[in-house]
Formats: structure tokens, sequence, C-alpha cells
């Protein structure tokens, strides 16, 4: 999927991309959203009506899954391209709770977020010298 440019602020932006949607048979309500540098990371969870729009789902069932939207500006316009985690998106920032809010669709990218957070906790080592 490419990048789709609005003529609007970055704020804006990601308040379209929060906000719940309803596509008919489909409701989406972004359940968590958190911002890391220009990769927005949402858990979405989705119902169906009562349509049968998802197969094996009653009405009020549903399924949550990680968004993450890649942002970006160009000249006075904000733009987004739309991943999942099903897609493996070479981002890593994803909060790690967001992990046990939606079931597994891509093992190797949690395998990824999981070690971008254990880095981000490791100390790093002095690079200063000792003085003699």
């Amino acid at each position: 999927m490419g990048w789709l440019f609005l003529r609007q602020s970055r704020h804006e932006l990601i308040q379209q991309l929060i906000e719940p949607t309803d596509n008919g048979p489909l409701r989406s309500n972004v359940i968590a959203h958190a911002l890391r540098g220009n990769v927005l990371w949402s858990v979405v969870h989705v119902t169906d009506q009562g349509d049968g729009a998802l197969p094996g789902l009653t009405h009020d069932d549903g399924y949550c899954y990680i968004r993450c939207d890649l942002l970006q500006r160009s000249g006075d316009q904000w733009g987004y391209k739309p991943m999942d985690e099903s897609m493996h998106p070479y981002y890593y920032s994803c909060p790690l709770s967001y992990l046990a809010m939606a079931p597994e669709q891509s093992a190797e990218w949690r395998e990824g977020v999981r070690a971008y957070h254990a880095r981000r906790r490791t100390p790093m080592a002095s690079t200063t010298t000792p003085m003699a």
C-alpha cells in the first residue's frame, strides 16, 4: 500500500487516524495509541455490526490488531502509510504492552520489538577513557 497525503496538520492527521470508524458492516475503535517519532502505533478493535462481514464473528465479537502508520510531511501536507503487524513493518518501537493486547500475527516482528526494547534497557558501555 502507498502513501496518502492530505492538506492538514500533523496533529489533525493523527486525530483522524485514531478516531473511530464505521464503514458499514465493520466498526473500528483505537483502544491504545502511541507516537514514536513519525510512527504512530495503535491497537485497533474491530467489530462486526451484525451483517456477517467477518465470518465466524457474532455481533458482539471482535478482534484486535496492531497498526503502524508512518507519518511524513511533504510541503504543507502530511501523509501516512498504513501497515499492520501481519505486514511485518520494519519498525520496532511499538510499545511492549501492545503485544499482549492483540493476537500474534508475526512472530518474527514481535521478536524484533522485544529486541528493540531490550537494547534500549541495556546501559551503554562507557566511551570515556579513565584519566591516568
